[in-house]
Protein backbone atom coordinates (compact mmCIF):
# COMPACT_ATOMS: atom_id res chain seq x y z
CA UNK A 1 0.00 0.00 0.00
CA UNK A 2 1.91 3.07 -1.00
CA UNK A 3 1.71 6.45 1.57
CA UNK A 4 -1.30 7.92 -0.78
CA UNK A 5 -3.55 5.19 -0.91
CA UNK A 6 -2.57 4.72 3.45
CA UNK A 7 -3.50 8.88 3.54
CA UNK A 8 -6.76 8.17 1.84
CA UNK A 9 -7.52 5.09 3.91
CA UNK A 10 -6.57 6.98 7.16
CA UNK A 11 -9.13 9.84 6.15
CA UNK A 12 -11.70 7.90 4.98
CA UNK A 13 -11.60 5.90 8.34
CA UNK A 14 -11.73 9.27 10.47
CA UNK A 15 -15.06 10.50 8.00
CA UNK A 16 -16.70 7.31 9.46
CA UNK A 17 -15.56 7.31 12.62
CA UNK A 18 -16.80 11.59 12.36
CA UNK A 19 -20.27 10.51 11.18
CA UNK A 20 -20.80 7.65 13.64
CA UNK A 21 -20.11 9.97 16.63
CA UNK A 22 -22.66 12.78 15.36
CA UNK A 23 -25.27 9.83 14.69
CA UNK A 24 -24.05 8.54 18.31
CA UNK A 25 -24.79 12.56 19.67
CA UNK A 26 -27.89 12.56 17.78
CA UNK A 27 -29.83 9.54 19.54
CA UNK A 28 -28.20 10.37 22.46
CA UNK A 29 -29.53 13.84 22.15
CA UNK A 30 -33.06 12.27 21.13
CA UNK A 31 -33.21 10.26 24.53
CA UNK A 32 -33.27 13.87 26.49
CA UNK A 33 -36.57 15.07 24.70
CA UNK A 34 -39.23 12.94 24.74
CA UNK A 35 -41.74 12.91 27.47
CA UNK A 36 -41.42 13.21 30.87
CA UNK A 37 -38.47 15.43 30.81
CA UNK A 38 -38.66 18.30 32.97
CA UNK A 39 -36.45 21.49 31.71
CA UNK A 40 -34.51 24.39 33.74
CA UNK A 41 -33.47 27.30 31.76
CA UNK A 42 -31.73 30.51 32.66
CA UNK A 43 -31.14 33.78 30.72
CA UNK A 44 -31.28 36.77 29.46
CA UNK A 45 -34.61 38.98 28.08
CA UNK A 46 -35.19 42.14 26.90
CA UNK A 47 -38.97 43.87 26.83
CA UNK A 48 -39.56 46.89 23.94
CA UNK A 49 -43.00 47.92 25.04
CA UNK A 50 -45.24 49.08 21.96
CA UNK A 51 -47.05 51.95 23.42
CA UNK A 52 -50.40 53.40 21.72
CA UNK A 53 -51.32 55.59 24.58
CA UNK A 54 -54.48 57.62 25.37
CA UNK A 55 -55.09 61.54 26.44
CA UNK A 56 -54.61 62.27 29.76
CA UNK A 57 -58.23 62.93 31.11
CA UNK A 58 -58.81 66.40 32.64
CA UNK A 59 -57.83 68.72 33.93
CA UNK A 60 -54.37 68.61 31.74
CA UNK A 61 -52.59 69.68 28.35
CA UNK A 62 -54.83 68.47 25.62
CA UNK A 63 -52.98 65.64 23.79
CA UNK A 64 -50.94 64.71 26.97
CA UNK A 65 -49.74 61.11 26.34
CA UNK A 66 -46.93 58.92 27.44
CA UNK A 67 -44.25 56.10 26.01
CA UNK A 68 -42.85 53.20 28.15
CA UNK A 69 -38.60 52.71 27.30
CA UNK A 70 -37.37 48.60 27.19
CA UNK A 71 -36.00 47.04 29.65
CA UNK A 72 -33.79 43.57 30.42
CA UNK A 73 -33.64 41.87 33.24
CA UNK A 74 -32.56 37.66 33.84
CA UNK A 75 -35.14 35.18 33.96
CA UNK A 76 -35.21 31.66 34.89
CA UNK A 77 -37.71 29.06 33.00
CA UNK A 78 -39.27 26.26 34.04
CA UNK A 79 -40.64 23.55 31.92
CA UNK A 80 -42.57 19.48 31.24
CA UNK A 81 -42.71 17.68 28.19
CA UNK A 82 -46.53 15.92 28.50
CA UNK A 83 -45.29 13.96 25.20
CA UNK A 84 -42.71 14.20 23.07
CA UNK A 85 -44.36 17.58 21.22
CA UNK A 86 -46.42 19.11 23.80
CA UNK A 87 -44.82 21.12 26.37
CA UNK A 88 -45.03 23.60 28.94
CA UNK A 89 -43.05 26.73 30.24
CA UNK A 90 -42.78 29.14 33.31
CA UNK A 91 -40.93 31.96 32.54
CA UNK A 92 -39.51 33.80 36.08
CA UNK A 93 -37.30 36.36 36.28
CA UNK A 94 -36.38 39.63 38.29
CA UNK A 95 -38.20 43.10 37.89
CA UNK A 96 -38.42 44.51 34.77
CA UNK A 97 -37.18 48.90 35.24
CA UNK A 98 -38.92 51.11 33.18
CA UNK A 99 -38.63 54.50 32.44
CA UNK A 100 -42.11 56.29 31.35
CA UNK A 101 -41.27 59.51 29.18
CA UNK A 102 -44.07 62.38 27.93
CA UNK A 103 -45.40 62.39 24.52
CA UNK A 104 -47.88 63.82 22.52
CA UNK A 105 -48.28 67.22 23.84
CA UNK A 106 -45.12 66.79 26.19
CA UNK A 107 -43.22 65.20 24.09
CA UNK A 108 -39.81 65.84 24.76
CA UNK A 109 -39.58 66.65 28.74
CA UNK A 110 -38.44 63.58 29.36
CA UNK A 111 -38.71 61.41 32.32
CA UNK A 112 -42.43 61.37 33.97
CA UNK A 113 -42.19 58.29 35.74
CA UNK A 114 -40.50 54.94 36.39
CA UNK A 115 -42.25 51.41 37.40
CA UNK A 116 -40.66 47.97 37.95
CA UNK A 117 -42.59 45.13 36.18
CA UNK A 118 -42.91 41.62 37.47
CA UNK A 119 -44.50 39.99 34.03
CA UNK A 120 -44.82 35.82 34.49
CA UNK A 121 -46.09 33.88 31.79
CA UNK A 122 -47.53 30.33 31.67
CA UNK A 123 -46.93 29.02 28.21
CA UNK A 124 -48.74 25.89 26.68
CA UNK A 125 -46.19 24.83 23.84
CA UNK A 126 -45.91 22.94 21.12
CA UNK A 127 -42.34 21.44 19.48
CA UNK A 128 -42.09 20.66 16.05
CA UNK A 129 -39.83 17.76 14.40
CA UNK A 130 -39.17 14.66 16.07
CA UNK A 131 -37.79 13.86 19.18
CA UNK A 132 -34.70 12.66 17.74
CA UNK A 133 -33.89 16.15 16.31
CA UNK A 134 -31.23 18.31 18.21
CA UNK A 135 -32.78 21.30 16.46
CA UNK A 136 -36.25 21.96 17.06
CA UNK A 137 -38.18 24.65 16.66
CA UNK A 138 -41.75 25.56 18.19
CA UNK A 139 -44.78 27.62 18.68
CA UNK A 140 -46.62 28.66 22.07
CA UNK A 141 -49.30 30.35 23.58
CA UNK A 142 -49.27 31.96 27.34
CA UNK A 143 -51.24 33.85 29.71
CA UNK A 144 -48.89 36.35 31.53
CA UNK A 145 -50.19 37.96 34.79
CA UNK A 146 -48.41 41.83 34.52
CA UNK A 147 -47.52 43.35 38.27
CA UNK A 148 -46.62 46.96 38.32
CA UNK A 149 -44.86 47.65 41.45
CA UNK A 150 -42.85 50.53 42.83
CA UNK A 151 -44.42 53.32 40.97
CA UNK A 152 -42.74 56.64 40.79
CA UNK A 153 -43.94 59.75 39.44
CA UNK A 154 -41.10 62.66 38.60
CA UNK A 155 -40.26 66.11 39.39
CA UNK A 156 -41.38 66.89 35.73
CA UNK A 157 -45.01 65.23 36.25
CA UNK A 158 -44.99 67.56 39.20
CA UNK A 159 -44.06 70.67 37.60
CA UNK A 160 -47.14 69.64 34.52
CA UNK A 161 -50.15 68.18 36.64
CA UNK A 162 -49.71 69.97 39.59
CA UNK A 163 -47.21 72.88 39.85
CA UNK A 164 -45.94 74.35 43.19
CA UNK A 165 -48.06 71.58 44.90
CA UNK A 166 -47.57 68.14 46.54
CA UNK A 167 -45.27 65.73 44.25
CA UNK A 168 -47.68 63.58 41.97
CA UNK A 169 -47.67 60.25 42.64
CA UNK A 170 -48.95 57.21 40.05
CA UNK A 171 -50.67 54.19 40.37
CA UNK A 172 -50.65 51.57 37.41
CA UNK A 173 -53.55 48.44 37.45
CA UNK A 174 -52.09 45.02 37.43
CA UNK A 175 -53.69 43.31 34.37
CA UNK A 176 -53.42 39.49 32.40
CA UNK A 177 -52.79 39.70 29.10
CA UNK A 178 -52.15 36.98 26.08
CA UNK A 179 -48.67 36.09 24.86
CA UNK A 180 -48.38 34.14 21.65
CA UNK A 181 -44.62 32.86 20.82
CA UNK A 182 -41.95 31.26 18.44
CA UNK A 183 -38.65 30.00 19.53
CA UNK A 184 -36.22 26.91 18.95
CA UNK A 185 -33.59 24.89 20.93
CA UNK A 186 -30.64 23.28 19.84
CA UNK A 187 -29.24 20.51 21.79
CA UNK A 188 -25.71 21.14 22.77
CA UNK A 189 -24.79 17.70 24.60
CA UNK A 190 -27.03 15.08 25.81
CA UNK A 191 -28.23 17.32 28.75
CA UNK A 192 -27.67 20.99 27.92
CA UNK A 193 -29.41 23.14 25.27
CA UNK A 194 -29.64 26.09 23.74
CA UNK A 195 -32.77 27.99 23.39
CA UNK A 196 -34.42 31.44 21.84
CA UNK A 197 -37.94 32.73 21.77
CA UNK A 198 -39.71 35.50 20.74
CA UNK A 199 -43.21 36.82 21.66
CA UNK A 200 -45.76 39.10 22.25
CA UNK A 201 -47.97 40.03 25.14
CA UNK A 202 -51.75 41.87 24.09
CA UNK A 203 -52.05 44.36 27.44
CA UNK A 204 -54.15 47.39 27.98
CA UNK A 205 -53.92 49.15 31.82
CA UNK A 206 -55.09 52.34 32.93
CA UNK A 207 -52.46 54.90 35.21
CA UNK A 208 -53.81 56.36 38.08
CA UNK A 209 -52.33 60.32 39.06
CA UNK A 210 -52.77 61.17 42.83
CA UNK A 211 -53.93 64.54 41.18
CA UNK A 212 -57.06 62.73 40.00
CA UNK A 213 -56.17 62.18 35.93
CA UNK A 214 -56.03 59.11 34.45
CA UNK A 215 -54.76 57.34 31.29
CA UNK A 216 -55.35 54.38 29.43
CA UNK A 217 -52.55 52.60 27.16
CA UNK A 218 -52.05 49.65 25.11
CA UNK A 219 -48.38 48.35 25.88
CA UNK A 220 -48.53 45.51 23.95
CA UNK A 221 -44.72 44.54 24.97
CA UNK A 222 -42.21 42.10 22.98
CA UNK A 223 -40.01 40.00 24.91
CA UNK A 224 -36.92 38.63 22.73
CA UNK A 225 -35.04 35.93 24.98
CA UNK A 226 -32.25 34.03 25.18
CA UNK A 227 -31.16 31.21 27.28
CA UNK A 228 -29.19 27.93 28.03
CA UNK A 229 -30.85 25.08 29.59
CA UNK A 230 -30.48 21.60 30.99
CA UNK A 231 -32.38 18.64 30.87
CA UNK A 232 -33.43 16.21 33.51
Amino acid sequence: MNSNTTKNFRIATAVKVAVMALSLGVATTASAQVAGTWLVKAGYNRISPDVSSGNLSAASLPGTKIDVESADAAIVTFGYMFTNNISAELYLGTAYKHKIVGAGAIDGVGKIGSVDVLPPTLFAQYRFLEASSAFRPYVGLGVTYARFERERGSAVLTAITNPGGAPTTITIKNKVGFTPQIGVTYALTEKWFADAAVSKTYLKTTTTLSTGQKIDTKLDPMAVNLSIGYRF
